[in-house]
């Protein structure tokens, strides 16, 4: 057995807090804290994911009205012991360079792009921790058939919980959280027949 390297060992009885993030130099480079938890991305990225997300930054990005901006795998400080990292997420804050994460408040849609690696997180953790930050849009980008799928949810403010907003295929069309129109079958190189 190989012993676990001094870095991984939690800082404080309690474990690890969101902050501890910004001091993890040695930790891979898409380190979440979920439940005071270290999450590691290990599995190699698809092609597929790495397009489709790059593909949503731009189409997205060309679409935001000026004073929102589209970042990309950047982490939300959702309080002290949770610190996901979304494949990208909609914000009003404005660029920062030494920024390393944002805050909920900051926040008006969150993005996952679903691998095999990330569906549970994606489906269930995320989608809970999200709503009850407050983020007001989420989305899950799910693949069938090698195209694109957009799962679209609202959050219901009294309730903290998101309500399912749509199903996606081939178009989405949404007035939040800016007018949004892509079509998903041109998100990714078309496949050869």
């Amino acid at each position: 057995m190989t012993a676990v390297p001094e870095w991984m060992h939690p800082p404080r009885v309690e474990g690890w807090f969101a902050d501890d993030l910004d001091h993890l130099p040695e930790a891979p480079r898409h380190t979440e804290l979920i439940d005071g938890a270290l999450v590691f991305m290990m599995s190699p990225q698809r092609a597929w994911h790495a397009r489709l997300v790059t593909a949503l930054v731009l189409s997205l990005s060309e679409q935001a009205p000026a004073g929102i901006e589209v970042e990309r795998e950047m982490t939300i400080r959702l309080d002290n012991r949770n610190r996901p990292e979304p494949d990208l997420l909609v914000t009003t804050a404005p660029y920062a360079p030494d920024r390393t994460y944002y805050t909920p408040d900051q926040v008006l849609m969150v993005v996952e792009v679903v691998s095999p690696e990330s569906a549970h997180r994606d489906r269930a953790v995320k989608l809970r921790k999200y709503a009850e930050a407050g983020i007001a849009n989420y989305w899950r980008v799910e693949e069938e058939d090698g195209l694109p799928v957009v799962h679209t949810y609202e959050l219901d403010g009294p309730t903290r919980l998101y309500a399912p907003a749509g199903i996606h295929r081939h178009e989405l069309r949404s007035p939040t959280p800016f007018a949004i129109k892509l079509d998903l079958n041109r998100l990714l190189p078309a496949r050869k027949r």
